[in-house]
């Protein structure tokens, strides 16, 4: 045999069994991940998968509880509440029935007199009305004269001299304030009773 032909005979055998290596450093590294693997997959027991899911599903069904009662809460405030804006602004009406009661009784060429007398009627008969309207949808109103001032259903305006109620007392309203159901649609405007102030006879 030729030389030549001796080296690269040597070189393919070389080549080869680099070959040989590499494939079995391969197939050493598809086991080393195999057993990774396998490790991974023995840690998670079925046991524990399933524990795992239970706590999934108790917590997606604690949420849709939540929702739930919050969506029935909406709907039963919106039930409830739904005409609360509607209200406050009818309050306005009754307002300016008391204003022009007040002003038509108070007018000198009008008082004392028969059409004076039966406007008034009218006006009283709407009045009537309407708060038995507000009654029926659970709107009522606060009561104020000599109850003892709330802040959280009253407002004073005013504080009047008088020793013959206890101090705090509502003697005079201002402004009738209402109720929807157990929520403040205004509170009451009024004024309320003080001692009064002695005076030192020496000064």
């Amino acid at each position: 045999m030729k030389k030549e032909e001796i080296e690269q005979k040597d070189i393919q055998s070389e080549t080869e069994s680099n070959s040989i290596q590499n494939d079995d450093n391969k197939s050493d590294d598809n086991k080393k991940n195999l057993e990774i693997k396998d490790e991974s997959l023995e840690k998670i027991t079925p046991e524990k998968e399933i524990e795992e899911l239970k706590d999934k599903l108790a917590r997606t069904f604690a949420e849709m509880e939540n929702q739930r009662r919050r969506y029935e809460k909406e709907k039963d405030d919106a039930f409830e509440y739904g005409g609360f804006a509607f209200a406050k602004e009818a309050l306005n009406l009754l307002d300016n029935l008391e204003r022009s009661k007040s002003s038509l009784e108070n007018d000198d060429k009008l008082k004392n007199t028969d059409t004076l007398k039966k406007v008034l009627e009218h006006l009283d008969i709407i009045n009537k009305d309407m708060l038995s309207i507000f009654k029926k949808n659970n709107i009522e109103p606060i009561k104020s004269i000599n109850e003892k001032l709330d802040p959280n259903l009253h407002q004073a305006m005013m504080e009047i001299e008088d020793d013959t109620k206890d101090q705090g007392t509502i003697i005079q309203e201002i402004q009738k304030g209402f109720m929807m159901k157990d929520r403040l649609l205004r509170p009451s405007l009024v004024g309320v009773s003080k001692k009064k102030i002695e005076k030192d006879e020496e000064n």
